[in-house]
């Protein structure tokens, strides 16, 4: 059963060709809507990863709210253009977050590589500078709840680079091996029929010429 992604087709080949350009050569089924496993399949979900996104998930709230309160106690202290800042990093903070955690929950518990190379992407371009951006300048008049709760949620975004990065690796390596077996598997399959016919061919001439030799024997 296909999980749903919120990828285009192309978007996820683009991305599945971005993760194989940076470890391998990566040409694996991962791409297609269907992915299929040997028997002797080996998990490479990662414990670690998806504890950091479950505990993100749950932060993820609190922090919005505490922005939002934090921003009405002190919008109007704020010059206008730092306004209109504070206003879309957090809206753009907040959509791409429930993207990026989607992704990163289907791209870990169902080893898709496109989308875990999705939320990499997101974290890295998008989040971490922003929240960087939140965390550091201190025009924007930083209270104390801002700075601890964007604090912690720099530590989720971090452990999540370091740990994905990781398990991208792993898992686009590990599906390009057993993409390569599994055309290894289908190239000796197409031999062996081939292989067999040719000796069913020359049993069944030799058997003729025994038959021919038997019935001039005979004569």
């Amino acid at each position: 059963m296909s999980v749903h992604t919120p990828l285009p087709r192309n978007v996820r080949h683009g991305l599945a060709s971005i993760s194989g350009s940076l470890f391998i050569q990566n040409k694996t089924t991962d791409c297609g809507e269907h992915q299929s496993y040997h028997k002797g399949h080996e998990v490479m979900s990662s414990i670690p990863l998806q504890m950091a996104l479950y505990f993100n998930v749950f932060f993820f709230p609190i922090w919005f709210m505490s922005e939002i309160i934090m921003l009405e106690l002190k919008y109007f202290l704020l010059p206008g253009y730092y306004q209109f800042l504070l206003i879309t990093a957090v809206t753009i903070i907040t959509l791409i977050e429930i993207l990026r955690l989607y992704l990163g929950y289907i791209g870990n518990l169902h080893e898709k590589v496109p989308e875990l190379a999705g939320f990499l992407l997101l974290t890295l371009l998008i989040q971490m500078p922003l929240f960087l951006f939140l965390l550091t300048d201190e025009k924007i008049l930083i209270l104390p709840l801002e700075f601890a709760v964007r604090v912690i949620y720099v530590i989720f975004l971090n452990m999540e680079l370091l740990v994905s990065f990781f398990v991208l690796r792993i898992m686009t390596r590990q599906l390009a091996t057993q993409f390569y077996l599994h055309q290894t598997d289908d190239l000796e399959n197409k031999i062996v029929p081939a292989k067999c016919s040719q000796v069913t061919i020359h049993r069944i001439k030799r058997s003729m010429i025994e038959l021919q030799e038997t019935d001039a024997l005979m004569y």
